[in-house]
């Protein structure tokens, strides 16, 4: 693969909110401080709901005019907008859509108008470009960036597991600067501390790498012939999945299979977690390699 790329990731869609409220009203409403968020870098955030399931998470980018924007995945644009605007009540902002879209790249960024900001959670990511429409002329197609992606192991709500039905712990927020547990009240804030501070979170990315092409998104994985969890984002021969780390620990140290789909497949942590393998019960029982794929 080239060592730069520049696309247009029409699977991304951009919600404005502005107003002299904004950065107070989104501190109280999601996951990280707008204070992160700086000249060229975004933050990583979510939206939550009070029983703190994501509803969307996005990365959230400073605009001049003191508003952001808040880069989510367009499935989930309209349900984010929804809720940011109930839940805004009185406080003086606005929410809607913005008219720019989203470029993402690696290497040295474009001499174009717009927002430029790197992406907070991992340094091989790269940077966004928020630009009018046709303002620069990608060189490769949003595969490219998907399998980019894949290929450092990075999760996403919507691509890896659905909206409304992952924690942040699941899709590894807390490990990808996505969290600030120091920060004040946000939506469904107990419920993510509590899965800190207590350690009960058992759902984690992992990669899977295969010796030929995996199947699509969502087909199921099995361990030992028992359905374990659904494969997430897939390219080529490496794909990302949430499952129970316990689990996959007490299958491999029996030296039960893990299939999808039929192919068998290994699989690893991500290079850069900060999250191990559970210990086992019996201190003789060998652990998973923890090594990432790149490793």
């Amino acid at each position: 693969m080239a060592d730069s790329f520049l696309c247009r990731l029409e699977s991304r869609s951009l919600v404005e909110v502005a107003g002299p409220e904004a950065s107070g009203f989104l501190d109280r409403m999601i996951t990280q401080k707008t204070d992160v968020a700086g000249e060229r870098t975004a933050a990583f955030g979510a939206l939550l709901t009070p029983q703190g399931k994501i509803i969307s998470d996005f990365l959230v980018v400073r605009q001049e005019n003191g508003g952001f924007l808040l880069d989510a995945p367009a499935v989930g644009a309209a349900e984010l907008r929804k809720r940011l605007t109930m839940f805004k009540l009185r406080a003086d902002v606005t929410v809607g859509d913005s008219p720019l879209v989203v470029y993402a790249g690696t290497g040295t960024p474009p001499a174009a108008a717009g927002l430029l900001a790197t992406d907070p959670r991992h340094p091989g990511l790269g940077w966004r470009l928020y630009a009018a429409e046709g303002s620069v002329v990608p060189d490769a197609d949003e595969a490219r960036w998907q399998a980019h992606r894949v290929a450092l192991g990075i999760p996403e709500a919507g691509a890896d597991l659905p909206l409304l039905d992952a924690f942040p712990h699941d899709l590894a927020m807390d490990s990808l600067n996505g969290v600030d547990f120091d920060k004040g009240c946000y939506v469904g804030q107990e419920v993510v501390s509590r899965m800190r501070y207590r350690g009960t979170a058992r759902r984690r990315p992992v990669v899977l790498s295969a010796e030929a092409d995996l199947p699509p998104a969502g087909t199921e994985i099995l361990i030992g012939g028992r359905v374990a969890g659904h494969l997430g984002s897939a390219s080529g021969m490496r794909g990302i999945a949430v499952l129970r780390l316990d689990r996959v620990r007490d299958a491999l140290a029996a030296g039960e299979a893990v299939t999808v789909d039929g192919l068998p497949v290994s699989v690893a942590l991500p290079a850069w977690a900060d999250y191990g393998w559970p210990e086992t019960p019996n201190p003789g029982t060998p652990k998973p390699d923890a090594s990432g794929p790149d490793d």
